[in-house]
């Protein structure tokens, strides 16, 4: 994981990458916490052959990754995403600000 939550991973490109690198994670936050996989699975109330096939392949159900997220204390980590663009510059926050748009443009 990188040290800046800013900083974009250019390797992670592929959806299966991101899944496998988020598993990774959380295995290392369980680690550090000294949770076991059986352990953790019950905390969170995620059957435990769902959490080590997380932990394997990173495929899980967003509803079950919230679940983890929350007895691991992470809750705001999971909640955070997509909250707000980042901006490279401040025309670019400007430009933003000026065309706030309600809804979506395209269809692709």
């Amino acid at each position: 994981m990188a040290l800046n939550s800013d900083i974009i991973r250019l390797d992670l490109v592929t959806a299966s990458q991101i899944a496998s690198q988020i598993a990774s994670n959380i295995k290392q936050r369980r680690l550090e916490l000294n949770f076991t996989q059986m352990g953790l699975s019950a905390r969170a109330g995620v059957n435990i052959e769902t959490y080590r096939r997380f932990e394997r392949t990173g495929q899980i159900s967003l509803q079950a990754l919230a679940k983890i997220a929350i007895a691991l204390d992470a809750a705001d980590e999971l909640t955070g995403l997509f909250t707000s663009r980042k901006y490279k510059n401040l025309d670019e926050l400007m430009e933003a600000q000026t065309h706030e748009r309600k809804r979506g443009k395209r269809n692709e």
